[in-house]
């Protein structure tokens, strides 16, 4: 696929070989990883978003905060995954947020299923954290459920966020769910 050759190209410059990385699925305007990667100077952060103009955004806040181990990439999380470097590896991975595709027939878009978790487990270290952040009780309850049933997950104790900024959708909730897994 031209895509994901074009992806693979542009993070073998951007990803050393066998990298560390922090993750973040649907990174929107760059809000939370920004704010991260500058209180994280040290670790390579990734942002991927599926919409042009939000990685545009994001990318902004980048060149603003001169953060060179920041990088915001449009792509969608399968052709991440397929695309990173071979030895690379997540040591944490946020989502924070994502649709809810709160309608029973668009559930099979939502982003936490057994394959995502299967997908990124293999491209994560033993004990990398997902954390997954969402205003949407259903899902969040589903997202639960799928994650308990996963072999190489498991649900660590406290659901808490090792670094908190505050997204927009999370400013907008009322309330919000957190949940937050350690690859086995």
């Amino acid at each position: 696929m031209a895509r994901r050759d074009a992806l693979r190209e542009t993070l073998a410059k951007l990803i050393e070989p066998n990298g560390r990385l922090v993750w973040e699925v649907g990174s929107g305007h760059g809000h939370f990883l920004t704010a991260y990667a500058s209180a994280h100077p040290d670790e390579t952060c990734v942002g991927i978003d599926i919409a042009s103009e939000r990685i545009v955004r994001a990318d902004l806040k980048r060149r603003r905060s001169q953060l060179d181990h920041l990088h915001f990439i449009r792509a969608d999380a399968e052709d991440f995954l397929a695309s990173m470097p071979e030895g690379a590896r997540f040591t944490l991975i946020f989502v924070l947020f994502p649709d809810p595709w709160p309608k029973r027939r668009h559930h099979k878009n939502r982003i936490m299923t057994p394959q995502f978790l299967s997908d990124v487990a293999a491209r994560s270290v033993k004990g990398a954290n997902l954390y997954f952040r969402t205003d949407h009780e259903a899902y969040f309850r589903e997202a639960t459920r799928v994650l308990r049933e996963h072999t190489d997950w498991i649900e660590a104790g406290e659901a808490t966020l090792p670094f908190e900024e505050p997204t927009v959708f999370q400013k907008r909730a009322a309330r919000y769910f957190t949940l937050v897994a350690t690859r086995r």
